[in-house]
């Protein structure tokens, strides 16, 4: 599949994207066959741009995302639309036009209604509006696997469309303003042992639950996708089991040897009530299974966090 190929990895710089490189290479692709567009020489939100990096290309992986976690989506709503579906179906379209053998679309497991049955079946995809908080971000990224399927149907374009569920693992982004989750809290709490405050206080009230994937497993899954999917069907990246948010932020705390007290604020949104997915297609399409333990994954996160301490 990749022998003479030169593919091109939007957001390849970013937290996802360097995994994903490292998998590449990992199934014998040179690094010089790698071209990543930095964001700040090429804005993907405008047309000519993604003219100008798909030259040349043979498959185009498509991580380019604005990103944040629920206060962030609740601050930005119209920017995280407009922002996520430009670049996706501009990158698209250009990559059609230029003769792009094939599209990988990555989408967000935010794209799920808000009350999907557990675990989440990639058939169970329109069976409801998104949980408000994030819908946009999660409808933008999904108007590419309409487009996908639509290319697919008029032009023979192969474009693949994945969902993967929420990522962490070292170099996360642990910003208050914009992080998601996990990182969210392992600052929160690192940060309070350090300052010896006496409370963390957590959004929402700990009863929702989320799977986490970590990062070099979701690099791994998209790089095999890459390799051997062809189909129609958008297909789920994920480790298959969910954990509370209550059991998250204990088991954080225990780790980063925080003693003081856990303030719920329930004034806080909770977010989609669960989610879980059904991984089964990911394996059966393109035999990929997570191999990092939760447990594993939270704790060289953690480590790594406090061995490269971020101020913002």
């Amino acid at each position: 599949m990749f022998e003479n190929k030169r593919i091109l990895v939007t957001g390849g710089a970013g937290f996802l994207g360097s995994k994903v490189i490292d998998a590449l290479i990992a199934q014998g692709i040179s690094r010089s066959d790698i071209i990543v567009p930095r964001s700040a020489d090429y804005d993907l939100r405008h047309m000519e741009n993604c003219h100008k990096v798909v030259k040349d290309v043979d498959i185009v992986i498509h991580l380019a995302a604005r990103v944040g976690g629920i206060g962030f989506n609740q601050e930005h709503p119209a920017e995280l639309f407009y922002d996520n579906a430009s670049m996706g179906i501009h990158m698209m379209e250009a990559s059609r036009l230029a003769g792009v053998s094939k599209f990988v679309a990555v989408g967000t497991v935010c794209a799920y209604p808000k009350f999907t049955q557990v675990p989440f079946r990639e058939e169970d995809l329109w069976n409801g509006y998104p949980e408000e908080t994030n819908a946009p971000y999660g409808l933008a990224k999904k108007m590419l696997l309409v487009q996908a399927q639509a290319y697919r149907q008029q032009y023979g374009f192969n474009a693949i469309f994945l969902l993967p569920v929420n990522l962490y693992g070292p170099g996360d982004n642990f910003d208050p303003e914009s992080s998601h989750v996990i990182p969210a809290l392992i600052k929160k709490f690192v940060d309070a042992k350090q300052m010896h405050a006496p409370v963390v206080e957590v959004w929402g009230s700990g009863s929702a639950s989320r799977e986490f994937l970590y990062v070099d497993d979701a690099a791994r899954g998209i790089a095999l996708a890459t390799a051997r999917y062809d189909g129609i069907e958008p297909v789920n990246l994920g480790a298959g089991s969910e954990i509370s948010i209550r059991d998250l932020v204990e088991i954080i705390k225990t780790h980063v040897g925080y003693e003081g007290e856990v303030v719920y604020d329930t004034t806080k949104p909770d977010g989609q009530p669960r989610r879980c997915l059904d991984t089964s297609r990911a394996r059966m399409f393109f035999g990929f299974n997570a191999e990092m333990s939760f447990e594993e994954g939270l704790k060289t996160t953690i480590g790594w966090y406090v061995n490269n301490p971020i101020s913002f």
